[in-house]
């Protein structure tokens, strides 16, 4: 049975833990203590870490712990972190468009910051994002942060966040802490199977290490499930269905009959959906007839995996729509949390469908 409240706590827990990109292995020690108090056992690889309890191959789920942050690159000086880990500079040839720059550099002024080391987590001070600015020189992103001008080089600076509860809402920078803690709540519910929780995924990489694994223990597959948050524009829209399917991506399509699985769990339980992949072409559609900018169809971990393993590892998305994507105030409705739930347990063989 779903219980909120340690549901919340846990939640509230672990969204204080710092987990930036490419520096995320204090989180990683963070979940193995709860995981491991949850009775699951728990194997750390590079770049993942992954939980099973006594069935493992009665269901698999994936679902990335890395957030957005910064990086120290000089004295004073803060870049994007996960541009500067996906290599996404103008000096390679790979830079980040100044669209893309131009929304990140108001979207952290003023924002609290706390500094750590990414091995043991420990606290390396606390400052406030100043200034955000691209570099006319280097064509990146710098921000100054007040407060942690004697870090050096490397240190990853994660942004200061709390859960907040009202009117039926959370709020806080729930991609991917979000569907993580889920996962790690699945296990005091009871789940057996396993649950793969990957670091990278916001430079693209998190792919490699999930893959690496089925390659080496766990063979073809057709049904992993990930799990993630999926953004929309408004509150009205994200309402609109209290979870979020997808026949394909951007890289790939999604095993069809997994996907269809999950579409029957959910119209047999009362549980409403949409599929994003649909919602965006329709928008597109509009978006031509009124000569706006086409949106693409997004980049997921599955489609990813799928795209590199030409079809190897196999399943289906399983998200939670949210409003005030990659922002600290990105919010979902506790009633899409709780249809999540339902849907983990149907899933793991906990609960059956109505």
């Amino acid at each position: 049975m779903y219980r909120q409240d340690p549901f919340i706590d846990l939640l509230k827990a672990l969204i204080r833990q710092p987990s930036v990109v490419a520096a995320e292995h204090s989180f990683f020690r963070v979940l193995q203590r709860e995981l491991e108090e949850r009775g699951a056992k728990v194997t750390w690889y590079e770049g993942l870490l992954v939980a099973q309890g006594r069935r493992p191959d009665s269901a698999q789920f994936s679902a990335h712990i890395d957030r957005h942050g910064l990086v120290c690159t000089g004295p004073n000086e803060f870049q994007y972190a996960a541009f500067v880990a996906g290599h996404r500079s103008d000096l390679l040839g790979n830079s980040v468009s100044e669209k893309m720059m131009m929304k990140i550099v108001d979207r952290f002024r003023s924002v609290p910051v706390m500094a750590y080391e990414p091995w043991s987590g420990t606290y390396r001070g606390a400052g406030i994002i100043t200034r955000a600015y691209v570099c006319e020189y280097r064509k990146n992103l710098i921000f100054e942060v007040e407060g942690l001008e004697h870090l050096v080089a490397g240190t990853p600076v994660a942004f200061t966040d709390r859960l907040s509860l009202t009117d039926g809402y959370l709020s806080g920078q729930l991609d991917n802490v979000l569907t993580a803690a889920h996962l790690v709540n699945l296990f005091s519910q009871g789940f057996e199977g396993t649950a793969f929780f990957t670091a990278q995924e916001e430079t693209g990489s998190s792919w490699r290490f999930l893959l690496e694994w089925f390659r080496r223990f766990g063979g073809s597959t057709e049904r992993l499930i990930v799990v993630d948050t999926s953004p929309y524009p408004d509150r009205e829209s994200a309402g609109r269905q209290q979870v979020v399917l997808r026949r394909r991506d951007v890289n790939a399509g999604f095993h069809p009959q997994t996907t269809e699985w999950l579409e029957s769990l959910c119209r047999n339980s009362g549980i409403s959906y949409s599929f994003k992949d649909a919602w965006i072409e329709a928008r597109n559609l509009e978006a031509a007839r009124s000569g706006n900018d086409i949106q693409s169809l997004g980049s997921t971990e599955l489609g990813r995996i799928v795209q590199a393993s030409n079809g190897f590892v196999q399943g289906a998305t399983l998200q939670i729509p949210t409003t005030g994507y990659h922002t600290m105030q990105e919010s979902c409705s506790l009633e899409s949390c709780e249809a999540f739930n339902r849907l983990l347990l149907m899933i793991a063989g906990l609960e059956r469908a109505i």
